[in-house]
């Protein structure tokens, strides 16, 4: 009866630091997808990508072209308003940097 205790400790044991990893990414998951600070435009990177937060205010700079805002980038994550060039913070769906790409 031992050995059906210690099997039965060694099988639940496996089970579950093979379930760790699953766990972790459901848990960090969760955390990612808290509200991140917004983009203030006058940080350094912001003005280093000519961020602004209403794409009409980029109408004049060279790279801009009408319809091009964040929300319509490939880097913009939608479920958090952040965006993969400004890990640390979100930024606005109706924003603009000179780094827009189109989404694929």
């Amino acid at each position: 009866m031992a050995n059906h205790s210690r099997r039965d400790f060694m099988r639940n044991s496996l089970l579950g630091m093979a379930a760790l990893p699953l766990g972790a990414g459901i848990l960090s998951k969760s955390a990612f997808a808290q509200d991140l600070p917004p983009l203030d435009p006058s940080a350094e990177q912001a003005q280093a990508l000519n961020y602004v937060k209403d794409a009409t205010e980029a109408a004049d700079h060279p790279a801009y072209a009408e319809g091009e805002q964040c929300d319509n980038c490939m880097f913009f994550q939608a479920d958090t308003n952040g965006c993969q060039l400004f890990p640390q913070n979100s930024v606005e769906p109706a924003g603009w940097c000179q780094s827009w790409t189109a989404q694929s």
